[in-house]
């Protein structure tokens, strides 16, 4: 059984139709890229799944359970974390109350430990655990977003964008750090622009165009197919 269902979903920004009848599957442990141009419905789709927006029409099943109508903060506990498009650190904080701030919903005792294990993916942000985040890099911040979500202890994690505005170095180190989420076990729905980096690290792919979903198959045949290469791999 799938870990997350996207069945038929159609949400709006008032009376803009923004995503029309969007419908795929996420298994558990895998990596699932979502690419298209702006404006295509990626970041919407994520807000729809994460609760801060809720679909007029469809459902999402997660876990075995409809959480269409589903409060975002209730979503959280229930195991579904997102990294913001921007980051969204808290920037009057240092970057260990951050990390603090992302694991508020827990109530067993290993938030100690994943804060270890956070410092130690990212070694910049222990260097700098004392730091207000408003101060850090931008490659740091997202560092930031990336182990504030994770301090949750999520079995989902929604990634909205996280290479943009980096610089390649860091894009790489953002990259490396999904691929050893992914393999400790944490399922991720991937928005990215840069879409041969996603393709290169994700399972599968579904293409989005004008909300909806005009392809779908392994991220190795996505990356074959020509209509991908020409509109967003840059390959003529």
């Amino acid at each position: 059984m799938a870990l997350l269902e996207v069945n038929d979903i159609h949400t709006y920004y008032g009376n803009i139709h923004a995503l029309k009848g969007i419908s795929f599957e996420v298994d558990s442990g895998e990596i699932i890229a979502l690419i298209g141009s702006n404006g295509a419905g990626k970041t919407t789709t994520l807000r729809t799944i994460s609760g801060l927006m809720s679909p007029r029409d469809g459902n999402i099943v997660y876990d075995g359970q409809e959480i269409s109508s589903t409060r975002a903060d209730l979503l959280v506990m229930r195991g579904i974390s997102m990294v913001p498009e921007g980051r969204g650190v808290f920037a009057k904080l240092t970057v260990e109350e951050n990390l603090d701030m992302g694991a508020y919903v827990r109530t067993d005792g290993d938030v100690a430990d994943d804060l270890d294990s956070a410092f130690e993916m990212f070694p910049r942000l222990q260097e700098r655990r004392k730091q207000l985040a408003g101060t850090l890099s931008g490659g740091e911040q997202q560092m930031l977003a990336i182990a504030r979500a994770l301090m949750s202890g999520p079995r989902l994690l929604l990634l909205d964008e996280p290479s943009m505005g980096l610089a390649p170095v860091l894009v790489d180190v953002v990259f490396e750090a999904i691929q050893r989420i992914a393999s400790e076990g944490v399922t991720i729905l991937l928005v990215e622009q840069n879409a041969h980096m996603a393709l290169q690290i994700a399972n599968r792919g579904y293409v989005l165009q004008s909300g909806e979903v005009a392809i779908s198959d392994t991220a190795a045949n996505l990356q074959r197919n020509e209509v991908v290469q020409k509109t967003y791999l840059g390959i003529d």
